[in-house]
């Protein structure tokens, strides 16, 4: 039997309005990796394999976790969908006003099913990053291997699409509660791949960490 761990990076710039101003940790962020990297040195590690993607807050998080198995490498396929830019697409074609986190939740199932349609694109079709994340899935969830891969939300929601057969819509809602720094198991058997937990924060539990759990 083989483990694909998925981690969610922590808090990044939640202030930002583009992907440049965003991708870097926050004070609390580098929080939640370093509390993270602690709990998975008791309960998870060591990883045969070590992954992340590319961005800055990818980085910092994996960084701030410390040491888990193996030494990180970088795939590029880990990194989170162009939201900045569908949303920014999705309001010229829409006149949608920027979402309150109120709306948000039905901004986010507007946003993929147009994609998904290709009513709108960012620097990536929807079939792109769709097949992107399906050649990591394929890579990291490998029997009798335990591999951890520092990702994002959206890539996390197109991996459980592509295990529970989700539609977009469905894909989008879950994407909406996943928290910063939250762990995502898949156990790989020779038969399936098979998403055994999903959002979980154990690091984060306890009354003085309240404060540390965020969506954003």
């Amino acid at each position: 039997m083989g483990v694909l761990v998925l981690v969610r990076h922590g808090q990044a710039n939640s202030a930002a309005d583009d992907e440049e101003n965003y991708d870097r940790l926050s004070d609390l962020g580098h929080q939640q990796a370093r509390w993270l990297g602690d709990w998975l040195r008791e309960h998870e590690a060591p990883f045969d394999q070590v992954v992340m993607g590319s961005l800055r807050r990818h980085r910092e998080t994996a960084e701030g976790m410390g040491d888990v198995g193996a030494a990180p490498s970088v795939d590029a396929r880990l990194n989170e969908m162009d939201y900045f830019n569908l949303a920014k697409a999705h309001a010229a074609r829409t006149d949608q006003p920027r979402p309150t986190p109120e709306t948000f939740v039905h901004h986010i199932k507007d946003v993929m099913e147009a994609w998904h349609r290709a009513d709108i694109q960012g620097n990536e079709t929807y079939a792109d990053f769709e097949t992107r994340v399906a050649q990591m899935l394929d890579l990291a969830a490998v029997p009798g291997k335990r591999v951890l891969c520092v990702t994002s939300g959206g890539v996390i929601g197109m991996i459980a699409r592509h295990l529970l057969d989700l539609d977009p819509a469905r894909m989008a809602y879950l994407l909406v509660p996943i928290k910063n720094s939250s762990i995502h198991r898949v156990t790989v058997v020779a038969e399936a791949r098979i998403l055994s937990a999903f959002n979980a924060i154990p690091h984060l539990r306890g009354p003085d960490r309240v404060h540390a759990i965020t969506e954003y």
